[in-house]
């Protein structure tokens, strides 16, 4: 098994191979530590490693510890003298990539945004939420008001396509998984699985404690980006009634992010698994 280890005064890396096409690397052992300070860690890495546009590296995938780096072979074979030392030129220009100082314009907590999810709390949206209620020992209004009022932020998007793993939650409202996960998940379910809240994006299985649904789309193909989140986002709830659901389902189903400043669901921001 191949593995290639960096250590810094900064920020301990380490790069090992996942597959034959691909690399994991992990900035830092933990999260839960230290979530924000992480999260900028992660994004700091993975646009250091984007803007040095390696040959051959077609996607990049923060994660809530790690970047992982997916590569074509046989592009990277054509780019190096070695084709046997493959693994080892990538983790190389990887490596001085996230060595290569302060990227320009980049703060502790750029570029994110903030982005509000309006969510109806209604009962026919939320299934479990006397369970999460009963779980914490509070009252489901206490649920909701405490989930509507925390702050949010994307620590990455994955699952199935716009699924965003929000860190924040409320320690009291951290629920287990159901044990038997539903076969199938309306698109815009907002869930609880453990210390993380989420949505549904797309009609899905899933396992997590499902207590208010979103009018808006998470993931459309036909708009550019297709996902509503990015990993960094800040995210905040909103309570609406039934009947803004239903307009806002008909008149606003993906706003656009990067109007900035611009509609009542996004502004600028100078502050930065799986789930079934």
């Amino acid at each position: 098994m191949f593995r290639f280890a960096q250590h810094d005064k900064i920020t301990p890396m380490e790069i090992v191979p996942l597959g034959d096409s691909a690399l994991i690397v992990r900035v830092r052992d933990q999260f839960e530590d230290a979530p924000e300070e992480t999260l900028d860690e992660v994004l700091r890495t993975f646009q250091r490693i984007r803007n040095a546009a390696i040959p051959g590296v077609i996607e990049l995938a923060p994660a809530y510890t790690s970047v992982s780096v997916f590569f074509d072979p046989i592009t990277v074979t054509k780019a190096i003298e070695a084709p046997d030392k493959l693994f080892d030129w990538v983790v190389k220009r990887i490596r001085a990539a996230v060595a290569g100082g302060v990227d320009p314009g980049w703060t502790a907590r750029s570029p994110s945004r903030t982005i509000e999810i309006p969510v109806c709390y209604d009962s026919e949206f939320a299934p479990d939420l006397d369970h999460v209620a009963e779980h914490a020992k509070i009252s489901p209004i206490d649920v909701v008001d405490l989930h509507r009022t925390g702050e949010y932020r994307a620590a990455c998007i994955g699952f199935v396509p716009g699924f965003p793993f929000l860190s924040g939650l409320a320690r009291k409202l951290a629920t287990p998984r159901r044990d038997v996960p539903r076969k199938e998940i309306p698109p815009g379910s907002v869930g609880i699985g453990g210390a993380q809240t989420g949505i549904y994006p797309l009609r899905s299985p899933g396992g997590w404690n499902l207590i208010g649904r979103t009018p808006l789309k998470l993931f459309d193909p036909t708009t550019d980006p297709p996902a509503l989140l990015r990993a960094g986002d800040h995210v905040r709830f909103r309570a609406i009634t039934r009947e803004e659901f239903e307009a806002l389902k008909q008149s606003k189903g993906h706003p656009d992010p990067a109007a900035a400043g611009t509609g009542p669901h996004t502004q600028s921001s100078g502050s930065a698994g799986e789930p079934v």
